[in-house]
C-alpha cells in the first residue's frame, strides 16, 4: 500500500515522503498514529501543491539573496573604532558588530551568522569579507575600518 509520511520515521522514510508499506503496517501502526495518510489521488495532489509552493518560497528567496549580493559588491562598509598606537584595535570587530553597521548605514538586514570571519577584525585598514546569503548565493562586503 502506497502511503504518505507526515511525520519522519527511522527506519521508514522521511516526511513528505512516499513509501511502499505493507497493508498491516499502514493500517495498523501509521494510520492511528497519525504518521501517514493514504495515497491517493486526492492527498497526492495536496502533497504536489505543497512542494510546488515550498518550491516557489525558495526561488523566492533565492532571487532575493541574489539581490543583497548585487548590492553588497559596490557598498563600502565603515566601522569606526578605537585603536592603539600601532593600528591595532581594541577587541576587535565582530560579525555582529558588520551586521549592525550594515542595517544601520544601509538598511540591509543580514544575520549575523551569514557573516564568514575567520576571527574577528583586530586591525585597521579594509577588508573583503564574504557573506554565505542563500545556497549558492555568496556575496562579497567591503569593511573599511578607521579610528
Amino acid at each position: 500500500m502506497k502511503v504518505i509520511l507526515l511525520d519522519n520515521i527511522k527506519g521508514v522514510g522521511k516526511k513528505d515522503e512516499v513509501i511502499n508499506a505493507s497493508d498491516g503496517y499502514a493500517r495498523n501502526f501509521l494510520f492511528p498514529k497519525k504518521l501517514a495518510v493514504e495515497a491517493n489521488p486526492e492527498n497526492m495532489s495536496k502533497l504536489k501543491n505543497k512542494q510546488d509552493s515550498q518550491q516557489h518560497k525558495k526561488d523566492v528567496e533565492k532571487e532575493k539573496a541574489i539581490e543583497i549580493a548585487e548590492k553588497l559588491k559596490s557598498i563600502t562598509l565603515t566601522i569606526k573604532v578605537k585603536a592603539g598606537d600601532n593600528g591595532r584595535i581594541f577587541g576587535g570587530v565582530t560579525s555582529k558588530e558588520i551586521s549592525e553597521n550594515l542595517r544601520n548605514q544601509f538598511k540591509i538586514d543580514i544575520d549575523k551568522k551569514k557573516i564568514v570571519l575567520n576571527e574577528n577584525i583586530k586591525n585597521l585598514g579594509t577588508f573583503n569579507i564574504s557573506v554565505k546569503l542563500f545556497e549558492g548565493v555568496t556575496g562579497s562586503l567591503k569593511v573599511k575600518v578607521i579610528e
